[in-house]
This record gives C-alpha cells, structure tokens and sequence, in this order.
C-alpha cells in the first residue's frame, strides 16, 4: 500500500494527463457501442420461443408481423397502392393485407365476412406489416412519412422504434436534472464549492470508462445504456467523498500535500474497498440469471464500480494534488446542520420500529410474491404516438397480437386439423393457413413463390394466428399453453410457437427461478464480505436483515396498493437495493462498534446517531434522487419502474438503518459481543 501510494502522488500530472486522454477514447467509444433493445434476445437458447424464432430465421426469410398500420377513409383501389408503398418501404420485409386472402376482383358484398372484418372495415384499411430485426427506426420512419399525420401505427418494431429515439435523450435528460440537484446536495453538505466538482470529476470520468469499454462486449442491452452511468454515478459517488474528507483530515497533521494524500489513500482504503466489494457482489448475483440481460447489466454495473474504484484510488489523489489549492480558495461556512442532536430524537423510535417491522416483515415477505407482474417493455408515456395510435386502431379492429406457429410440412390434413383447432379457440379472431387462405386442393407447385413462401419453407409450414389478447397477461399466457398443447397433440415435439405472448410467456418462466438464484447469491456472497469485515456471525445476519426489511417493504408496496409490477425491476432491485444500500448499515455499524468500547450501549448509539446521520442522510438522498429521476423522466415502463423502486427503497433503507438496526443493536448487545471477535466493549465496572 505504502509503494502503491508514493506512485501515485509521485507522478500525479502524468496520471491525471493519461486518464484525461483514455477518457476522450472511451467517450468516442462509447458512440460506437450497439445497444440492443430486444429483451427476447435475451432469453436462453433454450427457450422455446427462443428455438422458434432461430427455426423461423432459418427457414423463412420474413419475420413475425410486428407492426398494424390502419388508414382511415380509404378507397379499396387507394388502399392497395398503400399497401405497395408500405411493402417498398426500407425495414419491411412483408406486408399482408385483404389481397393476400381474398379475390378483389369479387365485389365485396360477396367476399366472406370474417377476412374482410379482419382488413378492411368502415372504409378504414388495417394492414400487418413485417419489420426486420434492427431496422426499427428507419423503418418507423418510412411508414410515418407514407401514412401522414392521418395514418396510424401500432406493435413492438414501433414501439421499439420509439425507445430508441428516446433512449438518449432521455439519458442526456436524467443527467441534467440528477447532476445540478447532487451538486447543490454536495455543496451545502461541504466546506468549500470546488470539492463537489472533483467528485463529480472523478465519478464522471470512470463512467465515460465504463460506457467506452462496452465496446469490447459486443453490445450493451438499452436497460444497461439508460440506467448504469446513472447507478454508477450515485452509488460510487461516496468513494469520492470518503477520500477527500480523509485528505483535509490529514492536512490537519501532515503539512505537505503528499504526506497527507498518502495518509488519506491508506486510511479510507479499507472502507472504500469494503463498500465497493458488497456493491459489487450485490450487482455481480445479476450475472447468475439465465435470463441474459442480467448478466448484461450485472457486467456493466460491476465494471463501473470497479472503475469508480480506480479513479477514486489513482486518478483522484493525482488530481487533487494537482488542484487542491482550488479547494482552499473556495472555502465556505457549513450550511446543513451536524445533526450530532439527533440521536435524541431518534432514541424513542427504536423500540416501536423494533416490534412494528417485526410484525410487518412476514406479510410483506409474502406479499412481495402475489403482487401482479408484468414482463414486457411497456411504456410510462399516454401521450406517445404509438400510444395514441394504438388505441385508434383498437377502437376500430380492437386488440389484435399476432402468434406464428411453425409444423413439419407435409401432412396437409395435419395442418387442416390444427388450423380448425386454433380457429375455434375464443381467443384467436383469425388463421392464416396455406389450405385456410388458398385451399388444400391447390397443389403449391400451380401457384407463384410469393404466395406460397408465405406459408412453407423447405422443411415447415408456417400458420399465422390473430389473437385479440394483450401481449401478456393471463388470457395472452394462457392461450400461448393452449395453442403449445394443441401443437403437441398434432404434431408431437416437432412444432413451436413464435411471437411476443410466447416470448414474454417464456420470460415468466425463467425469471421465475432467477429470482431465488440471485437472491441466494448475493445474500451469501455479502454475507461473507460482512463477516470478515466486522469478524463477527451475529451483526452480519442483523445489517442483511436490517436491508432485507426495507427490500420486502419496497417490493410489497404494489400488493397493497393494488398496482402491477415489472418483473424485471422485481429481479434487478433485490439485488441493487441490497448492494447499494447496505453501506449505509455498514457505515452505521463500523461507527457504532468505535464508539461503543468507550461507552454503554445506549450513549454508544446516541453518539452514532449523531456522527452518521449526515454521512448517510447525504448518500440517501443521492441515490433516491437517482431513482426519483429515472422514475420520471424515462418513457420505458421498465426503467421507471426501476427508478421508482429505487426512490422508495433507498429511503426505506435509509429508514430502516437509522431506526430499526439501532434498536436491533441495542435489543442484541450482549449476543453481539459474545459473537464478535475482540469486541472489547465498554462495560462501567472496567
């Protein structure tokens, strides 16, 4: 540590040259970096939707119909030029509409009803377009500039289309806001208006690292993109102040600037690394999941804590030392308060807190687990577009999600059989089948390619079906197992269904086992760290619980609210909130272990109360700001739901610790010192 210190402070403008340099790499990097905004793509390979939609590329050169475009007061003879004009567009790849199942040259009085509902109704034309994949957006755009301000589009390649445009405006956005409102924060919790800038620095620049080396990854999910430089920034922001505050002690005692750097880097070294460890082995457990986009987003948190590490440890110091005479020009008086008097206010609520959460924590334990989840995007926004138009082509041909089944080709009366059963299902409104649209007495070889690739590739026949479900939910779920048990009936193991119902139905099922993994194994894995830092097996099991509290409490709330939750927040905050937060029981407890072997219990607590609360008042308020800005300006229904249960779990946490844990504390002192390793608490008789 000693050698690693001299070099820092050694040669600190050529770190600070170096690191300016890297960071101007990595921040043209970052620009190159693709981000992916297909949560199916996520999925395991051994998904069945997964499989579905890897046999559907093979096999068939269009995808699954993932936009609807309606065209209101349109004539039929118009509304086929539309269609030629949408199926030119770039991004499209197909385009079905009345033409593709119907003669038109038959007057429509005699056409039959059912097909003509389902295309053209009330002189409104609705067709189901193809995007291809990664081509949204200019797709999107394309279809817009041919539909007007009149036309309406709705389905997942536009509503991707639409998080993409917004993806980093809304970044820019959230980092507007969150940054002005932490450097007011930071500026009346310091002694001089500088300090805050070199945190903000510091943090700002292992950010930049961390979104530049995402390009050695390949591709980054838009989750990850949105929402870690923004965690990054709040959870690691103490590193930054842990040492600067070390550094003005130590000028206290160490005249040369140095000197007293050296000193600062060794003692706020092991509280640094003992937070930055629990953080990282909270946001690493992401990595276990076989939903991939934890481990996803658990890489980028984990890079970016590890990059908070190093320049808070080496780019920091050198800069300081380079411009810390800023700092002493820029001095100013406290203005938050010391708040070393709130121990007094804070003692009477130990014990009602103690038997409160005792009472509470087993229903909302369970109740965290009856909540009502949802597992696709969403979005947050009534006012988008895409919403908007949604709901007018809803109000016209309602609710309509297309599901594409994939059988062995070559038994036609199979496919008759199984078009009849998907045709009586309640829940679907139309099938597309080659004997269903053309007509099993037509042998393929007498018709053009165009038609027939539609409905066979080599070795399958493809049936498209119209459900008049959501996405997702109980009727969309259901119908995806009865259609996947109608298929088996039939065809046995060789069929699949593809489509967003079925992938969302597949996430339910991975995430289902996800969410015990990485709880087992971020629980554990700081448990350890907890263990070897206070080398003690009972405060451990007290600072988890204290956490775990606030996670049931967090996670409850929309139970009793009677509120849907994404279940991807559901995952990704048990395991950020336990490791973000739980520096702060860490920081109170670590205190309170000093203070407790030169006092008794009670003045012991009364002390930490008073020198903590601050410290960890100011990191609360950091990362619940974070939350409370990703939760209001993100249109992505995941990423605000993200930040809502970050807002209301941090200050849950921040509660927790500063009431609950002191009562526990008192409650267990004299289990705590028996079950700690050298406590040497003070006792009056010593």
């Amino acid at each position: 540590m000693d050698r690693f210190t001299f070099l820092v402070t050694k040669y600190s403008k050529g770190i600070v040259i170096v690191t300016f340099a890297l960071s101007i790499l990595c921040a043209l990097g970052a620009t190159m970096v693709p981000v992916n905004y297909d949560l199916a793509s996520y999925l395991p390979e051994s998904s069945e939707s997964t499989q579905a939609l890897n046999v559907m590329d093979a096999e068939f050169d269009a995808e699954v119909p993932n936009v609807r475009v309606m065209i209101e007061d349109v004539s039929l003879e118009d509304a086929v030029a539309y269609k030629k004009a949408l199926a030119s567009a770039p991004g499209v790849s197909s385009v079905m509409w009345l033409d593709d199942v119907s003669d038109l040259s038959i007057p429509l009085g005699a056409q039959d009803q059912s097909y003509l509902d389902s295309y053209f109704k009330d002189g409104n034309a609705l067709y189901n377009v193809t995007v291809e994949s990664g081509k949204e957006t200019e797709a999107a755009a394309a279809i817009y500039e041919i539909i007007g301000e009149s036309g309406h589009a709705d389905g997942e390649a536009i509503s991707t289309a639409e998080t993409q445009s917004m993806a980093v405006s809304e970044v820019l956005n959230a980092f507007a806001i969150l940054i002005p409102l932490i450097l007011l924060l930071l500026v009346l919790s310091t002694e001089s208006w500088m300090e805050p800038v070199f945190f903000l620095l510091a943090i700002g620049i292992s950010i930049l690292f961390n979104m530049g080396t995402n390009i050695f990854i390949g591709e980054v999910s838009h989750i990850a993109f949105t929402i870690s430089p923004i965690l990054q920034l709040a959870v690691s922001l103490d590193y930054a102040v842990f040492l600067l505050h070390a550094f003005q002690r130590a000028r206290r005692d160490y005249p040369d600037s140095a000197t007293a750097m050296r000193q600062a880097m060794r003692e706020s070294f092991s509280a640094i690394a003992a937070s930055a460890a629990t953080t990282t082995f909270g946001f690493a457990a992401l990595g276990f999941m076989q939903f991939r986009i934890g481990a996803d987003l658990g890489i980028t948190l984990v890079k970016g804590i590890i990059f908070s590490f190093l320049c808070v440890m080496i780019f920091l110091p050198a800069f300081t030392l380079v411009a810390y005479k800023l700092v002493d020009k820029t001095k100013h008086r406290p203005m938050m308060p010391s708040f070393k008097t709130v121990g007094k206010y804070l003692a009477p609520l130990r014990a009602p807190m103690l038997v409160i959460v005792c009472l509470i924590a087993l229903p909302c334990f369970l109740a965290q687990s009856h909540v009502n989840f949802t597992y696709g995007m969403g979005s947050t926004d009534a006012h988008t577009r895409s919403t908007i138009d949604s709901e007018a082509i809803n109000e016209v041909y309602g609710t309509s999600t297309p599901l594409v089944v994939l059988v062995p080709r070559g038994d036609v009366g199979n496919e008759v059989a199984l078009t009849d059963i998907l045709e009586a299902d309640p829940n679907i409104d139309s099938v597309m089948s080659y004997p269903s649209t053309v007509g099993n007495g037509i042998p393929v070889g007498f018709l053009d390619p165009v038609i027939t690739d539609q409905f066979y590739s080599n070795n399958y026949a493809r049936i498209v079906a119209y459900a008049n479900t959501p996405n997702e939910g109980p009727a969309a779920f259901g119908l995806v197992e009865r259609m996947r048990a109608s298929i088996f009936d039939v065809y046995g193991d060789g069929g699949y269904v593809a489509g967003e119902p079925a992938s969302l139905y597949d996430m339910r099922e991975v995430t289902a086992v996800d969410s015990s993994v990485t709880n087992i194994i971020a629980v554990v894995s700081i448990l350890i760290v907890l263990i070897l830092t206070f080398r003690s097996v009972l405060l451990p099991i007290i600072l988890l619980a204290t956490i775990e509290f606030a996670i049931f409490i967090n996670l409850s709330t929309p139970y009793f609210t009677g509120d849907s939750l994404n279940y991807l927040g559901f995952l990704v905050i048990n395991t950020v909130q336990l490791g973000a937060t739980v520096d702060y029981a860490i920081l109170f407890t670590d205190t309170y272990l000093r203070h407790r072997r030169e006092a008794p219990v009670k003045e012991a607590l009364y002390r930490t109360c008073g020198t903590s609360f601050k410290s960890i008042l100011v990191s609360a308020c950091i990362l619940s700001l974070a939350g409370f800005v990703l939760w209001v300006t993100s249109s992505n229904g995941i990423i605000s739901i993200l930040g809502l249960l970050l807002f209301r779990g941090t200050l849950l946490s921040f509660l927790m610790v500063m009431t609950f844990l002191p009562g526990a504390l008192w409650l267990l002192d004299k289990p705590i010192e028996k079950t700690t390793w050298h406590a040497s608490f003070y006792h009056p008789q010593d």
